[in-house]
């Protein structure tokens, strides 16, 4: 594997040609953990280029800080990765470059019709050119312990959520300490996808988010009776990925990137560990999740930007990130490539991407309606609220709040 993971990434970099003497450096904000491992992606363009690559990691929490700050004194890097969730924010500020159809004619690697299917129209503004382009997909799945569950007579991943509360309560009476289910006290997509899957939503005809309805309602009631269950554990620091590993919460949903993690964590659970599509009622919808990657507006080398985002974007190289880290093509051709639909995983992660939606493009979805809505749910599970009072103060909260 190795040597494909080589092979791709030279095979790449030979597409590409000198820089000019001018344009010899790029700085790149990669949020989270991976900047190591994408400056060994992008050594080959350099290599070939000329054009050096400064791979700057951003922590995810740090992201809203960063950015505002670089808005504000306008100094930004060449390339930086964008969170799905806060590209409307990211847009908004004026501070990306268009790539529009004139921007892109010379990069052919960077036209939406390679991308997969609804992708690329999640990352166009409803008005004017995008400012940038899909980097990697992501959804959740639901990742299950096949060992432990077996071991208490259950042979097959639920299906719904009655199925999944059931199964977690089967699952936390193995003792002190053990639990079903991981329900993250940070995570603010996971009851939008329960809402989805009831077969509900949380923005209404007129573009106005709204939480009063049946389907979030029935929602408050699963989220609610797995915590009066004793079956998801009530400590906001806990590690998902250690209980997972120890068992101790053997069901969780997460992304792709999980599996890579556990492949290197904990190579003793191989073979005793699988995914299967969300739970659902009425659907089994999941979040499209990932990143984009967007040129700042005023870089000194937009030219060297746009020969970088071409080569991410080409298929070998979006196979070899997922190599490399684990994460999804957005591409038709990398997605369907045999040498990724051969993985059990992926068949699984590219059903539910067909399956899938974004968090609704309202204004700072993190530290606004998200938050808003961890706040109320936590609120009635950790400190007991009254139910009606807290929701009544979430719907006050993001009354008003549009994705127009």
């Amino acid at each position: 594997m190795r040597r494909l993971v080589i092979a791709c990434l030279f095979a790449l970099a030979a597409c590409a040609g000198p820089a000019p003497a001018a344009d010899k450096e790029l700085t790149v904000w990669i949020m989270g953990d991976s900047s190591a491992r994408f400056q060994r992606l992008v050594e080959p363009f350099t290599d070939r280029t000329g054009i050096r690559v400064d791979t700057v990691a951003i922590p995810w929490d740090s992201v809203d800080q960063k950015f505002t700050t670089a808005v504000a004194s306008g100094n930004g890097p060449d390339i930086l990765q964008i969170g799905l969730s806060k590209l409307r924010t990211f847009t908004d500020s004026g501070a990306l470059l268009e790539l529009d159809d004139q921007t892109l004619k010379d990069h052919p690697g960077l036209a939406s019709a390679g991308f997969v299917d609804g992708i690329a129209e999640h990352s166009t503004p409803a008005s004017g050119a995008p400012v940038s382009v899909p980097w990697v997909s992501d959804t959740r799945v639901l990742f299950y312990r096949s060992d432990i569950l077996a071991a208490q007579g259950i042979t097959k991943p639920p299906v719904t959520w009655d199925e999944l509360r059931a199964y977690a309560k089967i699952l936390a009476a193995r003792g002190e300490g053990q639990y079903g289910f991981h329900l993250p006290q940070w995570d603010n997509a996971l009851p939008v996808i329960m809402t989805w899957t009831q077969g509900g939503t949380i923005v209404d005809d007129s573009g106005q988010v709204d939480f009063d309805t049946p389907a979030f309602h029935q929602v408050v009631d699963i989220y609610t009776g797995l915590y009066a269950d004793k079956s998801v554990p009530p400590n906001a620091d806990f590690d998902q990925v250690q209980g997972f590993v120890s068992g101790a919460t053997p069901m969780l949903v997460s992304g792709p990137y999980l599996a890579g993690a556990l492949t290197s964590a904990a190579p003793q659970l191989n073979g005793k560990w699988s995914i299967a599509p969300i739970p659902g009622d009425a659907t089994h919808t999941s979040l499209l999740a990932g990143s984009n990657l967007g040129v700042w507006g005023s870089s000194d080398n937009p030219d060297g930007a746009l020969r970088l985002l071409d080569y991410l974007s080409q298929p070998r190289t979006q196979l070899t990130w997922y190599q490399l880290d684990g994460q999804l093509p957005v591409t038709k051709a990398a997605l369907s490539d045999p040498k990724l639909t051969s993985d059990p995983l992926v068949s699984t992660y590219a059903k539910q991407l067909s399956d899938a939606r974004p968090l609704p493009p309202v204004p700072d979805w993190d530290g606004e309606t998200g938050k808003a809505l961890l706040d109320t749910l936590n609120s009635i599970v950790l400190t007991g609220a009254n139910r009606e009072t807290a929701l009544q103060s979430l719907y006050a909260a993001t009354k008003g709040t549009s994705v127009n």
